[in-house]
């Protein structure tokens, strides 16, 4: 791979539509990551929840510390002197691959992409510009502008939303834009029904039913991480 070449991120809508199934619940990214493991070496802690046993039975516990304001059983791992994942191996691959957090099987770049947002890390940023979605359709260009769009209310109209509701760091940005990304798609987000463009107040209130609606949807329907698929590799 070469370095700062453009990286094929594949169909917007295809993969958006894999994403929406990420985030709820079914299925796990599948990032075409090549030789990157910038999101394991850039400093990062990952959480592990309480039902992950398989996980927290396969890493020291030395390395791992209750997270903090999250309930008992909820576990961060932490990183290196050098900023790297400690279950990174010298060759840069995962030695827990098959039984990685749920976070890491979660984690995909191309939201950065996506989101038109950068990364809270520098080496992350780069790479996630990188990504180039193709656009075969009018509809890829239409769901890729109504996520960016998202993104960008919710970066730059926060006060909008009730109760501190809008998140601040750019992952949580760029997931919700996925999340919510029709209601840039709706009429009413250009003419509500009086006729008139919505406020933004308007805007932000649409933002949060729509992902009530979608965390919702996600905790009615059953979960599908929990078996690791039988030819899945160690790393």
């Amino acid at each position: 791979m070469t370095a700062g070449s453009d990286l094929p991120a594949g169909e917007l809508s295809a993969w958006l539509l894999r994403m929406r199934a990420v985030l709820a619940g079914q299925g796990e990214a599948d990032v075409p990551c090549g030789d990157c493991c910038a999101c394991c070496a850039t400093s990062h802690f990952v959480h592990i929840g309480p039902d992950e046993e398989r996980t927290v039975a396969v890493i020291p516990r030395e390395l791992l510390f209750p997270a903090p304001g999250l309930p008992a059983g909820n576990v961060l791992l932490g990183y290196d002197e050098q900023g790297r994942c400690p279950m990174l191996a010298a060759d840069g691959r995962c030695s827990i691959y098959a039984a990685r957090p749920l976070t890491c099987r979660t984690y995909d770049c191309r939201v950065f992409a996506a989101a038109g947002t950068a990364a809270d890390n520098e080496v992350i940023t780069r790479q996630a510009r990188r990504w180039k979605f193709s656009h075969p359709a009018q509809d890829d260009c239409d769901r890729h502008a109504a996520v960016r769009a998202a993104a960008r209310f919710v970066r730059e109209r926060a006060e909008c939303f009730p109760g501190g509701r809008a998140p601040r760091d750019p992952v949580s940005v760029a997931l919700l834009a996925v999340k919510v990304y029709d209601v840039f798609l709706a009429p009413g987000a250009e003419a509500g029904a009086a006729g008139r463009p919505w406020s933004d107040l308007e805007v932000a209130k649409a933002i949060v039913e729509a992902n009530d609606r979608f965390e919702v949807a996600r905790a009615a329907a059953p979960a599908s991480y929990g078996a690791v698929r039988q030819d899945e590799p160690d790393g």
